[in-house]
């Protein structure tokens, strides 16, 4: 497949959208580069994102400064054992006044939903984010209200604190666009996060409207050129998965479908408008990583998914 050169000046502003948020955020967040594009990325392609991390690391505080630097409203639900499906998405509440039943809707009405700790809570309430996730919508009662646009959750968990935690249904995991490892900081970053406290907290300025955010994600979807041997690059990645001798359960075709949504924006943000192989590569461990279930033997062999999706990868032949 002979590389273009072209530069289109609509991928451009959306690059430059992507560059000025950053700039944004990063007067507030020292580092993180990945899951701030991870987020965004996310976002223009109207997905959903899991954040996997130890406590104190920026996650919330990245989502709520990407929210200001975009003009979007953002919420923040703090999930645990006893939390209702209604304390999510809202229920129908008795106007005494008027005699009638009310809606009184959930933080789930917002643009940014940080869900935090998502895994606190058991799968029942966990179950009131998916037709949001999936669908863009909510139900109360006989009722259904669509959700504006953007909408995102951003959910997070930790990795490392296992009693009382719930582990995500494969239907909902399946949901997310990304699952996004956030790791320590460096020496040098750390030092930055210390130095940016001492001087006091910076409020990121908005760069963007939601009818601009709008735009850019309708033009990812519609103008970004997939060539044939692109496509048949990620369907082979995601079929490959379900064939790995360490892969009991592999990645559906959600899987493809995101590896495509996902590289278009992603194509975008190098001001292209067509997509390469190389961007189907950077995304494939972020969308595959929490879509496999390997084997019982992959444990007692210490094979990790991280290595296997990286197996995977190596081996199915990049397009020219």
């Amino acid at each position: 497949m002979a590389e273009k050169t072209v530069r289109t000046k609509r991928a451009d502003e959306v690059s430059a959208l992507y560059l000025a948020m950053k700039a944004e955020v990063q007067k507030r967040v020292v580092g993180k580069d990945d899951v701030i594009e991870g987020i965004f990325i996310a976002l223009l392609a109207q997905g959903n994102v899991l954040l996997e991390g130890v406590p104190g690391i920026a996650k919330t505080f990245i989502a709520n400064s990407m929210a200001s630097s975009l003009s979007c409203d953002f919420k923040r639900v703090q999930f645990t054992a006893d939390m209702l499906p209604s304390d999510i998405i809202g229920t129908l509440v008795l106007d005494r006044k008027e005699n009638d039943f009310k809606v009184k809707k959930g933080p789930l009405f917002t643009n940014f939903l940080l869900a935090d700790e998502i895994n606190r809570s058991p799968p029942k309430t966990q179950s009131a984010l998916l037709e949001a996730m999936q669908e863009k919508q909510v139900t109360i009662d006989v009722n259904t209200y669509h959700l504006d646009f953007p909408f995102i959750v951003v959910a997070t968990q930790n990795p490392i604190e296992m009693e009382g935690t719930y582990p995500l249904p494969e239907a909902q995991l399946d949901r997310f666009l990304f699952k996004l490892e956030v790791g320590y900081p460096s020496e040098s970053e750390e030092i930055g996060v210390l130095q940016s406290k001492m001087s006091g907290d910076v409020e990121c300025k908005p760069v963007a409207s939601s009818r601009e955010l709008l735009a850019a994600s309708e033009f990812v979807s519609r103008n970004i050129e997939v060539s044939p041997d692109v496509m048949k690059y990620a369907v082979r990645l995601v079929q490959k998965t379900r064939t790995h001798e360490m892969v009991q359960y592999g990645a559906s075709p959600r899987a493809s479908i995101a590896l495509l949504r996902a590289g278009r924006v992603k194509a975008a943000l190098s001001g292209r408008d067509y997509m390469i192989p190389d961007d189907v590569k950077a995304l494939a461990y972020s969308v595959l990583n929490h879509r496999l279930m390997l084997k019982p033997d992959a444990a007692l062999e210490d094979v990790s998914r991280k290595a296997v999706i990286e197996e995977i990868i190596k081996g199915v032949e990049v397009p020219k």
